[in-house]
């Protein structure tokens, strides 16, 4: 395998620690090709205008955050932008105490492009934005040493940012686009920075921003939605072809003590899946991601809340084998045997790559590996690829510094070894296995 060693450590460390990595996930994916294509479908109908929102549902470690990165991945190759946040106790949707304003303030933090896929890409687009229409001027036959350029620069941006005056708040957020431009222009960093952090939702009250930028409002907890909007109107403007927000873990609304709070959290979900599913948002996707408890659960889960659970509970006919990838939650499978071996031989290549050693680990040992892990009580039920690949690294860090040591005897099973034609009599599932 050809993979930056930098990229190898980062890959392995990672998994190892049981997070998804942020970088190098081509080199490990394996498997969730229906998804994808579902999610992909998606995608290209907010290109043409258009607005999706998903639901990836599957059990802690099963592969639904990995899934999500895969996909901020994919939108950011197809010309969009991206925004990820994990819910947490300070981040919701809706709180009391900023929490939903905490949300947006880690959208605007890990906002990333392709030029810039590791988050804080704001002002880059910003510069973009202003880098762009002076090429519009320049090419509309007004030389960049015409006395009349900078006027017909800001004449051009207003005819930009007058459209988003139609929207909720628009005015006021063309106002703060303004005010960064004369910043920008003018070499004015105070007021370049201060629009900026009106952008990130960082002014606490509505007289600091008045100070600051000439503006009333302020983003909070009760419209941050509207400027995730305004926000992805403008990247368009931007010339990118909208935005894609991945908000994961929503176990933790389920988690909220207070049922009022919690109901509140849920009705902010209505409303936002109301607003894309009607056609009110366009270039805007949204996939939010949690466990099969936290949506499905009647009593605290988003299906207690009677207008989401009518909108989103499976219809007849869909079932747990024939899964319907077009309806507003995806449910994720387990990988196959197949996949999982595939996987695993990836790692090892990795690992080999990070450490600087020949790959020694047959596939018969990772036949074995994934069969031993699936022969543990409750596996076929409960094991998930995050254990398995834990597990699996750990195994290669022992080989590695056990040189002497073959892997079944690492997994204490020194007499094992395939015969010809076993395979299909020691690992059930794995007949027609073709690698």
């Amino acid at each position: 395998m050809q993979i930056p060693k930098r990229i190898a450590g980062t890959l392995i460390n990672a998994l190892k620690g049981g997070v998804v990595p942020r970088t190098g996930l081509g080199y490990i994916a394996v498997g969730r090709t229906n998804e994808i294509n579902a999610l992909l479908h998606d995608v290209s109908i907010a290109e043409d205008g258009g607005a999706f929102f998903r639901f990836v549902v599957g059990k802690y470690g099963s592969g639904k955050s990995f899934l999500m990165q895969i996909m901020r991945a994919n939108v950011m190759d197809r010309g969009f932008a991206a925004a990820d946040a994990d819910l947490s106790p300070e981040r919701r949707l809706m709180g009391t105490k900023g929490q939903g304003l905490a949300t947006y303030r880690e959208l605007m933090r890990s906002l990333s492009v392709k030029a810039k896929p590791d988050g804080g890409a704001l002002q880059l687009i910003l510069e973009r934005w202003i880098d762009g229409i002076r090429s519009e001027v320049i090419a509309g036959g007004t030389p960049r040493e015409n006395t009349f350029f900078d006027s017909a620069v800001e004449k051009k941006i207003y005819e930009k940012i007058n459209t988003l005056n139609d929207m909720v708040h628009g005015f006021d957020f063309a106002a703060v686009i303004s005010a960064y431009y004369h910043g920008f222009a003018e070499g004015n960093e105070t007021l370049s920075t201060n629009a900026v952090k009106w952008l990130r939702g960082e002014f606490s009250t509505k007289t600091e921003a008045k100070e600051a930028l000439g503006v009333n409002v302020i983003i909070s907890d009760d419209n941050w939605y509207d400027y995730i909007k305004l926000m992805t109107a403008f990247l368009v403007s931007a010339g990118y072809k909208g935005l894609v927000v991945m908000i994961d873990e929503l176990v933790n609304i389920m988690k909220i003590p207070h049922s009022v709070t919690r109901q509140y959290n849920y009705e902010k979900i209505l409303m936002m899946y109301n607003d894309v599913m009607q056609g009110k948002a366009s270039r805007l996707g949204i996939i939010m991601g949690g466990t099969p408890q936290c949506v499905e659960d009647n009593r605290r889960g988003v299906f207690s809340y009677e207008a989401l659970r009518s909108r989103l509970e499976r219809g007849r006919f869909a079932t747990d084998e024939t899964h319907d990838m077009l309806a507003p939650i995806i449910r994720l499978d387990p990988l196959t045997y197949e996949e999982l071996t595939v996987l695993t031989e990836k790692l090892s290549e990795i690992h080999a790559v990070l450490y600087e050693y020949e790959p020694k680990i047959t596939l018969e040992d990772r036949i074995f590996f994934v069969k031993t892990e699936f022969e543990r009580v409750g596996a076929s039920t409960n094991i998930t690829p995050r254990e398995m690949i834990r597990d699996f690294i750990e195994l290669l860090n022992i080989a590695y510094q056990n040189p002497d040591k073959t892997l079944p005897q690492l997994m204490g099973a020194e007499d094992f070894k395939f015969s010809e034609g076993e395979n299909a009599d020691n690992a059930e599932g794995f007949e027609d296995f073709e690698l």
